[in-house]
């Protein structure tokens, strides 16, 4: 049996598509051949421009996930199928944990966990509904496996997205919805211009990488590929570590 590794003929809806690792994720779906939805606080012209210059498909909408049940709500009104979703928006903020403010953790948890379980559970019900299959790929994190210095919501909400994947996957493996997760190492985005930006802890972070450098959101562009793919269709409930070998150090 020929394995592919094709999108073609598929809806995948990208959440944070407008920057970062949404934008290299949603430009690597539309590269494999799917049609991408583009969500984001802000439209994502620039996404869609990179993946038709491509030679793909994709159309940019307005999902502002600060309402955690915004996501669940387009699925909910969207008039074609969704086959993939990828679950990458989210927020981090960063504070001693003695000065940690309800507001900053309530913010962090609503973007990062619960807009991910409601708009999964949308996608499933739609999914399940019409007797179809689908993929999830969930942006999970290293620190779903490690605790991180002065982000105790970030932390909190990712080890419950490593949670829910693992769940949502028991329950939906055996009805044809797969439902995988990704966890990026230091990647060069906005979350991580701090960190960068001081040279003594980015110093520490490189000669941690056993890879020797920060990751692209390109990186992650070919693992989602691959977990959206009928390649990975007997994956279910993994946490993907794209790390440049962090967790293995």
């Amino acid at each position: 049996m020929a394995i592919s590794f094709s999108l073609e003929g598929k809806r995948a809806m990208v959440t944070g598509a407008n920057t970062g690792i949404g934008q290299g994720i949603a430009l690597a779906l539309g590269e494999a051949g799917a049609e991408v939805v583009c969500t984001g606080r802000s439209r994502s012209d620039e996404t869609v421009e990179m993946i038709t210059e491509a030679g793909g498909r994709a159309v940019s909408e307005i999902v502002d996930l600060s309402d955690p049940m915004a996501g669940k709500a387009f699925i909910e009104a969207y008039d074609k199928p969704i086959n993939i979703l990828v679950n990458n928006a989210g927020v981090i903020r960063r504070a001693d944990a003695v000065d940690f403010s309800e507001e900053d953790w309530d913010g962090v948890m609503d973007v990062n966990i619960k807009a991910v379980f409601f708009t999964c559970q949308a996608f499933g019900k739609k999914v399940l509904a019409r007797g179809g299959t689908g993929k999830i790929v969930n942006i999970a994190s290293m620190l779903s496996f490690q605790g991180g210095i002065r982000v105790s919501s970030y932390t909190a909400s990712k080890s419950a997205v490593a949670g829910i994947t693992k769940t949502l996957a028991n329950e939906w493996a055996a009805r044809g919805i797969n439902v995988n997760a990704i966890a990026p190492g230091y990647i060069t985005t906005g979350n991580t211009a701090a960190l960068r930006a001081d040279e003594d802890r980015s110093a520490e972070i490189l000669g941690r990488i056993p890879a020797g450098r920060w990751g692209s959101a390109a990186d992650m562009g070919g693992t989602a590929v691959f977990l959206s793919s009928p390649a990975a269709d007997y994956i279910h409930g993994a946490i993907l570590n794209v790390d440049g070998g962090w967790l293995a150090r």
